[in-house]
């Protein structure tokens, strides 16, 4: 039996030398897609101001809350791109047994002032953090580093030009 030779070099024969090359060549052409994304994608973006209305509060919160402002907006224990800017109090009325509306001196309304950054889109479907930011919308929570609400109603957004 005739024994075939295979050139080699060192303990490699030229089949292992074209493997490692062509193993080496699909590594470097990976790296080279991955690293070279084309850049950042700037995304356009605008601010907004929204207003949040929380109704029938213990009234010393407004005066806690009203200390405590502007605090950047949170979600998830991360800051979000936005802040809540200030708050206003407006009377808690309530229906006495007389038919008449009289205000309730331990209890207030609150409305919320926020501003944000958010991405420009063609169809706006504004988002703050992962919460939505319409008109109406009634679960709103209200939160920052030091103030939170529940169950907040957007009663006003402008989305600027």
């Amino acid at each position: 039996m005739e024994q075939k030779k295979s050139f080699k070099i060192g303990k490699f024969n030229i089949i292992d030398i074209i493997a490692v090359a062509l193993i080496l060549a699909v590594v470097l052409y990976g790296a080279v897609r991955v690293l070279n994304r084309g850049g950042t994608i700037e995304v356009p973006t605008m601010e907004i101001t929204y207003v949040v209305r929380v109704q029938n509060v213990a009234a010393e919160l407004y005066e806690n809350s009203k200390e405590n402002l502007p605090s950047p907006l949170m979600a998830s224990g991360a800051r979000l791109n936005g802040r809540i800017e200030s708050v206003e109090a407006t009377p808690w009325l309530e229906l006495g047994p007389d038919g008449e509306w009289h205000e309730d001196p331990d209890h207030v309304n609150l409305y919320f002032t926020c501003t944000a950054t958010v991405p420009k889109e063609e169809v706006m479907t504004t988002k703050v953090g992962e919460q939505e930011v319409r008109i109406g919308k009634t679960d709103y929570i209200m939160k920052s580093e030091t103030v939170e609400f529940q169950n907040g109603t957007v009663i006003d957004v402008d989305w600027g030009e």
